[in-house]
């Protein structure tokens, strides 16, 4: 079995036009239908950096929840954001983009990588308190394209600092430059044995044409919680490089039934989810 976490904050906080609230709501509340593992459903960010995002707390509000069995994540990107959703109850899971790229974390959070793992801290136990889940994700964890330090043994070195502050659910994400499947059998294939209680994941920026090799890696060196957006909208708007799509939840669903390995998915809400998305990003 594997994990779908849908993302559709990654797929609108890159997007020009601002979608208005109601439709939010309505996409939302469908991808809530749907079955997946988790819907990110927005993030706590500056509203002067990322406009899409300022209206989360709102679309959350008026969230249908009942009946769902999705578990809904929410991102911050800093400890006040993170001590407000802390406190909400439609929340089940807290991410935060930790980062071993110094310029990355500049770009994204304006941190430096020891004030970002401070930070990290602060989440797990604010999650630990609050009864939910801490999820820390690390971009660029596959390589490095700012010319900062990288290396398997520094991934290995900043996961351990993870580990010692609570991290129990890190997924890795290339973000802005492309990564062949080599590269991921070899990250999972070091980072797995040495943490077995991690539950490592992989949100991939990818071309279309060679997803299948790269999830497959990943799957085969025991990763088994993976990110998706569906049709692959968005990207991170503050990488400082030109967005990189995301991995298609279709291509996602595809390789479960190819592997037969089961998902719970409604797949009448997901045709459904499809038909409203498709409205959404129209420019």
């Amino acid at each position: 079995m594997i994990k779908i976490i849908e993302s559709p904050r990654e797929g609108m906080q890159g997007f020009s036009r601002i979608i208005p609230t109601v439709e939010k709501v309505e996409y939302i509340n469908q991808l809530l239908r749907v079955g997946f593992n988790a819907v990110e459903i927005g993030s706590m960010v500056s509203p002067k950096i990322i406009p899409q995002m300022a209206d989360s707390l709102e679309v959350l509000k008026k969230l249908d929840l009942s009946g769902t069995t999705s578990d809904r994540m929410f991102l911050t990107g800093n400890r006040k954001g993170a001590e407000i959703v802390a406190g909400l109850d439609e929340i089940t899971h807290i991410s935060y983009p930790f980062s071993i790229s110094p310029a990355f974390l500049k770009l994204n959070l304006n941190s430096t990588v020891e004030q970002s793992l401070e930070t990290a801290g602060m989440v797990v136990n604010l999650c630990e308190k609050n009864g939910k889940q801490a999820v820390i994700y690390i971009p660029m964890a596959f390589g490095n394209p700012y010319n900062d330090p990288w290396s398997i043994g520094l991934l290995v070195e900043w996961v351990s600092k993870l580990y010692e502050a609570g991290a129990r659910i890190i997924p890795l994400s290339n973000v802005s430059m492309e990564i062949d499947a080599a590269l991921i059998t070899e990250v999972y294939s070091t980072l797995i044995p040495l943490f077995p209680d991690i539950e490592f994941g992989l949100h991939l920026h990818t071309a279309n044409h060679d997803w299948h090799s790269k999830v497959n890696a990943a799957y085969m060196a025991g990763c088994t919680r993976f990110d998706g957006v569906i049709h692959g909208w968005g990207g991170c708007p503050m990488a400082g490089k030109e967005m990189l799509g995301n991995l298609k939840t279709e291509n996602l669903i595809k390789f479960a039934e190819i592997m037969n390995l089961p998902v719970n998915i409604d797949k009448i809400a997901l045709d459904k989810a499809f038909k409203v998305a498709e409205n959404i990003f129209s420019e």
